[in-house]
């Protein structure tokens, strides 16, 4: 009886919930800290919020600069199972955009990320982006509507815009025009807050 009432105390303490309540960002230069200072970008922001207000979660950021849905389609297997997480952020497809690839391709990475990780228990979060209209508007507008088309037949959270009051802002940019900068951190964490939060409840 002691010995079961000990393993229920241990299975319930903070330190066993957060080793099995993650959060799993998988996603680009937006997500890596490109050209930031070291612990400025929007997933550290995040971590802080969650130690602060959701002290069993923990974020588990894999995201690399330039990274493809193709990159991150192929890594994704291993870090759910590394990671067992509960929850998945996927912020990919911007760089397939830029570099002109077709985009069947990237609608088919994007959905078999989510697939699978749905398929291991982790509930989705797509966050959305948009490329620049010199791109030609057809292009444009097809690469958008991937990620509410993948959200509605999959069945999971869109953020539609992740750069939304960023992406018209050129004092939120670092010198590249490219990246945002220190400033637009916090306002990219609270586009995709209310998306998240929800996710986070049992």
């Amino acid at each position: 009886m002691v010995f079961t009432v000990f393993c229920m105390a241990l299975l319930n303490s903070p330190t066993v919930m957060a080793q099995s309540s993650k959060v799993l960002i998988v996603g680009d230069s937006l997500s890596a800290e490109y050209g930031l200072p070291r612990g400025t970008g929007w997933v550290k922001l995040l971590e802080d919020r969650l130690k602060k207000d959701h002290t069993s979660w923990q974020v588990v950021n894999a995201s690399i600069s330039g990274e493809t849905t193709a990159g991150g389609q192929t890594r994704l297997p291993l870090l759910l199972k590394t990671h067992q997480p509960k929850v998945v952020v996927i912020e990919l497809g911007a760089n397939d955009a830029l570099r002109g690839l077709q985009l069947p391709a990237t609608e088919q990475n994007l959905r078999k990320m989510i697939q699978a990780s749905k398929q291991s228990g982790a509930k989705v979060l797509l966050l959305g982006m948009r490329i620049p209209p010199n791109y030609g508007q057809d292009y444009t507008n097809k690469f958008f509507g991937i990620y509410g088309k993948l959200a509605s037949a999959e069945q999971v959270e869109l953020l539609p815009f992740f750069l939304e009051r960023v992406a018209t802002r050129m004092d939120l940019f670092q010198a590249d025009r490219i990246h945002p900068n220190v400033m637009a951190q916090s306002i990219m964490l609270e586009n995709v807050w209310p998306k998240l939060e929800p996710l986070l409840k049992p």
